[in-house]
């Protein structure tokens, strides 16, 4: 399973980006999927998850009502739609996969995910 994250770039605060991860393979609905962040100098944060149908979705607080997690089986995509950004949401985002169709507890751990994109820049200036 491969995973291919794009969409980042420059944006001004309250400004919005549309993510992308395009994963190959012919099972992508066995996959639950996650975003995660890292910005300079700190680790990597859980943003969002997503069940196999898109029917269960979680997010960080400090994302919450302004970013939505997405996905279309039919394209292997899973999508982060990223509104109201502000300088504080600047990192690297990357996309992360899990074969199961559910989520369990561990969903916000970086652990819980077998598969990694390569990450894709969110810069947002003040």
């Amino acid at each position: 399973v491969q995973l291919q994250a794009s969409g980042g770039g420059l944006v001004q605060a309250g400004g919005s980006l549309r993510l992308s991860c395009a994963v190959s393979g012919r099972t992508f609905s066995s996959y639950v999927m996650g975003w995660f962040r890292r910005a300079p100098g700190k680790d990597r944060e859980f943003v969002a998850a997503i069940s196999w149908s898109g029917s269960t979705t979680y997010y960080a607080d400090s994302v919450k009502g302004r970013f939505t997690i997405s996905r279309d089986n039919a394209k292997n995509t899973v999508y982060l739609q990223t509104n109201s950004l502000k300088p504080e949401d600047t990192a690297v985002y990357y996309c992360s996969a899990r074969r199961s169709r559910y989520l369990s507890g561990d969903y916000y751990a970086p652990g819980f995910y077998d598969y990694w994109g390569q990450g894709t820049l969110v810069t947002v200036s003040s």
